[in-house]
């Protein structure tokens, strides 16, 4: 028993990605150019990687349901995600790509039933462990996109931007404590 439906999942994921989407819409369209270190992704670079990372992983679960995974499927997985990433070439496409495909992904999530989530995928030698949940591996993709939401943070703060989530907490450690 997982104690985590992927209902569960699905409106977990759904509040990540609005709040990365909410993140995007912060930071100005001029800033989207910014990079944390030259070696980094810009902003652009790491909200088009979130839109598409999403896709590969819909398409292993979903669509083709797996339960092996070669070096060979994960290459053409990751590639087809990248194909995507660079179709999403403006800001505007961004956004909607963002917003499409966090929904497709957590409509899926949401379809998921325990025994969906308790199934196994396996992995060839030799990568350990062998094998996986699909629960762990798609528990991966919201992870993936936390870790990258917190980068975007940074730069918004390197821009010049107050992140939305502190602003919230701002507002409410300043509003007077309501007496019953």
């Amino acid at each position: 028993m997982t104690c985590y439906s992927g209902t569960d999942f699905g409106r977990a994921f759904r509040t990540v990605r609005n709040n990365t989407i909410l993140v995007a819409m912060d930071i100005p369209a001029e800033q989207w150019g910014f990079r944390a270190t030259p070696e980094s992704m810009s902003v652009h670079e790491m909200l088009a990687h979130l839109a598409g990372y999403t896709t590969w992983q819909l398409k292993l679960h979903g669509e083709d349901k797996k339960t092996f995974v070669t070096f060979e499927d994960f290459g053409s997985y990751i590639g087809a995600s990248k194909a995507f990433e660079q179709a999403c070439n403006t800001r505007d496409a961004v956004l909607q790509a963002l917003e499409t495909e966090g929904e497709a992904f957590a409509s899926f999530l949401d379809s998921l039933s325990e025994a969906d989530l308790a199934e196994r995928v396996g992995f060839p030698a030799p990568l350990d462990p062998p094998s996986k949940t699909r629960f762990e591996m798609l528990m991966g993709a919201k992870e993936h996109e936390m870790h990258h939401r917190a980068q975007l943070m940074v730069c918004q703060r390197l821009v010049g931007v107050v992140p939305h989530l502190t602003r919230a907490r701002q507002a409410r450690m300043a509003a007077p404590a309501t007496r019953n």
